[in-house]
């Protein structure tokens, strides 16, 4: 058996047949335990660093944004102007706030579940992507004003004639993009190829 033959079963390496349900998959399919947990460290890090990235975002712009004229980056196409959103994107669901953080709760245990499996470094960060993002939304869900599990989302990137948003979303939709991306290249979390 060749090297590229015993290697066949990570999409990092190319396209591999999937694993049936009822048949044990073979160990040379798929990375040993170590690749798997350095595929959850990239999970972990991409997570921590979007999370970070939109904390330190939100109180900078708080601190030094709130209650002032925006300020234009690219005249009035793009600005900064914060704003304070209990609802969801594009300001809809404003009485549906703890629906909006259970939901937030529910894509954290998800993600969680499928690290479990997780054996793609792609699919590592696109799921990286979607839990800073997700967490960083429920942290002012839970700690910011009017109380715990009805606090209003901080937003502030406010392109002309678009919903306002913050680095969290971004963070979201990027993973979301990356997902369906994968998704039709028939990449799966935990490793194997399919053809659809």
């Amino acid at each position: 058996m060749t090297e590229v033959e015993r290697t066949g079963g990570s999409p990092d390496d190319g396209p591999a047949g999937a694993v049936g349900e009822e048949q044990a998959p073979d160990p040379h399919d798929r990375p040993p335990a170590p690749a798997r947990k350095r595929r959850i460290l990239v999970l972990m890090s991409v997570a921590a660093f979007a999370f970070v990235l939109d904390l330190v975002s939100k109180l900078v712009v708080v601190a030094e944004l709130e209650n002032h004229e925006p300020i234009e980056l690219i005249g009035t196409w793009l600005q900064l102007s914060v704003i304070r959103n209990p609802g969801a994107a594009f300001g809809m669901g404003e009485a549906l706030t703890i629906v909006l953080t259970a939901i937030a709760v529910a894509v954290v245990v998800v993600i969680a579940r499928i690290a479990r499996k997780l054996y793609s470094t792609p699919w590592a960060i696109a799921l990286g992507l979607l839990l800073g993002g997700a967490c960083g939304n429920l942290a002012d869900r839970i700690f910011r004003a009017p109380g715990v599990f009805q606090g209003a989302v901080v937003d502030f990137i406010a392109p002309k004639h678009f919903a306002v948003f913050n680095l969290a979303d971004s963070a979201i939709v990027c993973g979301g993009i990356l997902i369906v991306l994968l998704s039709f290249r028939g990449l799966d979390p935990d490793g194997t190829v399919h053809r659809d």
